[in-house]
This record gives structure tokens, sequence and C-alpha cells, in this order.
């Protein structure tokens, strides 16, 4: 069978490593079906690092765009495709063979703002409804999500799948001797320090953070302590260098920007104490990603969040600076607590494959074609 795959947003972060997983791990777990990737020509490098064996069609289309639904369906036509995956909501108006669909979270609902327009709002909620409607099957990655689509939408149980993300084998390929104290020294770093990872859009909650960490900054036990936010540029969210400045911690805290993939496994390790107190998310990689590099996580007690990290992290609620702060400080000073979590954490973070993800991914293709 022909399965072609819209690769479109293989450099991204988020859907971006699910599907560099998928695709690097589908020529190990799949030898019956041929697979064909859609997508940007400046990726190629990339994609045939990844799979080699695949055949690759290059699309201009811009993701949602109006011309992903003109294009999308011509080239499933010129490869004779038997199932296309759609690895967003986004599904072409007409498309001409089977297909699943992968939908991640409802956050383009939750938060409209992040939309260029009211048209943007309503074209994803109409998209979302129109990829559970008419895909064979729907795949998402947490049962918060599951219940997220479920709630907003009308549409059968038994036709949404639940596959857990694993961890990307990058985060778990250990530092060279010295590369962790080369990392710290590059990037100043000095003391104890508390870690973010992740964008820095207002539901990432990184201004409660930032208040959380300057209550602990009067506290003469913590004056070593410094807060590292890995993510965004800085500039593009100036109400939290207003909130460093209000809290008088500007030289305690450090925004660097992305880094590439064995700094952040550095940093990860450097960390004392990893902090992501989101308010929604719908699978959230960097509290498992820290686990898997043996850093106590304290995360919020909503969305799936808690469903990812079990019992081997500190959940809190969200909203409440007190609380965030509180469970910073518990960690921090306590020595038995920190191992207890990057314990729990490690055993936690083994329990996430990409290999059983894409099996089960596997069994769904199967199932639509089948169907």
């Amino acid at each position: 069978m022909r399965i072609a795959i819209d690769v479109r947003k293989i450099g991204d972060f988020g859907i971006g490593t699910y599907l560099r997983n998928l695709i690097r791990l589908l020529p190990q777990l799949d030898t019956e079906n041929r697979y064909h990737l859609l997508g940007y020509r400046s990726d190629e490098a990339l994609l045939r690092s990844l799979n080699d064996d695949a055949e690759l069609s290059w699309v201009s289309a811009r993701n949602y765009s109006l011309a992903e639904h003109r294009e999308i369906p011509i080239k499933l036509l010129r490869i004779r495709a038997d199932l296309y995956h759609a690895p967003h909501y986004v599904l072409p108006y007409w498309t001409p063979c089977r297909s699943v669909v992968t939908v991640h979270d409802v956050i383009h609902l939750l938060f409209p703002q992040y939309l260029p327009s009211r048209f943007g709002a309503f074209y994803a909620r109409r998209m979302i409804r129109r990829a559970l409607d008419q895909s064979r099957e729907v795949m998402t990655v947490s049962s918060q999500s599951k219940a997220d689509l479920l709630e907003r939408f009308d549409v059968s149980p038994e036709k949404i799948h639940v596959i857990a993300n694993g961890i990307d084998p990058a985060m778990l390929r250990a530092p060279e001797d010295g590369a962790i104290d080369a990392v710290k020294r590059r990037f100043r770093i000095e003391g104890r320090n508390a870690l973010f990872v992740g964008n820095i859009k207002p539901h990432k909650n990184v201004e409660r953070l930032i208040a959380a960490f300057g209550k602990l900054a009067t506290d003469d036990r913590f004056s070593n302590l410094n807060l590292i936010i890995v993510g965004d540029e800085i500039s593009r969210y100036p109400s939290l260098r207003r909130a460093v400045e209000e809290y008088g911690i500007r030289d305690r805290v450090r925004f660097f920007g992305f880094v590439p993939e064995q700094t952040l496994v550095a940093l990860y390790r450097a960390a004392d104490v990893f902090v992501f107190p989101s308010l929604y998310e719908g699978f959230g990689l960097p509290p498992l990603e820290a686990m898997a590099n043996g850093t106590p996580v304290i995360t919020s007690n909503v969305s799936s969040l808690p469903e990812v990290v079990g019992d081997a992290a500190i959940t809190v609620d969200p909203e409440s600076v007190e609380a965030i702060s509180d469970a910073m400080r518990r960690v921090l000073l306590d020595e038995a607590l920190q191992a207890t979590l990057t314990k729990a954490g490690l055993a936690r973070a083994n329990s996430f494959s990409w290999e059983v993800a894409v099996d089960k991914i596997r069994g769904v293709y199967r199932d639509a074609l089948a169907s």
C-alpha cells in the first residue's frame, strides 16, 4: 500500500518532533508498505537523513493556506496514494484516498489570540471538525486532548486513538565528558539554577514563574539561585522583561532563546530543578525530557501534565504564584526529595517510547486501510 505523510512541519518543535521520529522509525518497523513524504524541498537533506527509503514529493503550499487544499490532493492523485496522514488538524477539502489525522491539542480554540485574525479562529474550528468527520481514524497524544475533542465536537470516542509521544533519542544521549562544564562556561552559568524550556507564549505562564522566582530571590538561602529560560526570544514578549525589572532580579534571570539539542541536554543536567507551570498542554514534552535527564520536576496540576508526569513530579496550581514558589523552595532545600524525584522521574521517562508510539500509529494505518 502507498501511504503519504505530510511532513511540511518537520522543522517545528512539537509536531516536528512527532514527524521526525515517525519517519525515522517507519522503515525499521514496516517493510510492507511504501511511504511517500510530502514536504518542502528545503528539508530534503533532513528527510533523507531520517528515512532514505521513502519517496519524496515536493509541495510549495504553506501550512494553513488555501493553496494546500488544491496542491495536496493533486500530489495524492499523482502518487496514487491509498492512505494520507495529516499530522495536524488541516485535512484538504477533497482527499482522493482514505485519510487519518493527528490532532495534538485544541490550543487554537482555547487561545484564539495566537491566530492572526478572527477568521483564523473560525478556520481552526472548521478544520478540526472536518478532520474529525472525514478521516477514517483520529489520533491524539493524551487522554486530556481526547477529552477536549469530545467535549467540543460530536465524534465517536472509539474513533479517537490516544498514542502518547515518546522522548527524542537526542534528549537521551549523555553529553561527552566535560560538555556540561563547557556549556556552563559558555553561558556563564554559576551557582544553582532553576530551568524552564518551551516557547514563552502567555499560556506557558512564564510571568508567574518569574514572580515565583522573585519571591525566592528575597530569601538569603537562595542568594546563588538563578532562573534560566530557554525558548522564544524575549523581545517578542516585553511584559516578561518588565516583570524581571519589577522584582529586581534582572541579573538573576537569563533568557537564552532556542539552543541546539545537545546544549539543551547539558542545561537539563546542569539544572537543580525544572519548573514548567503551563496553563495548557496537549502533551508537554519538556517535563518528560527533564525527567529523562535526571532533573527534579515541578509542573502544573492541569490539562495533560499530571497524566504525563504521574507521581514522579511535584504538581501545583499554575495560577498560584505562592504554590509555584513554595514547591521550588521545597525541592531546592530537601536533598532526599530531590533524590526521590530524580529516581521516579527516570523510571517514568523510560515508560514513554517512540518505538511503541510508531508501532501503534502503524496499527491505526492498518485499521484505516481495512475499513
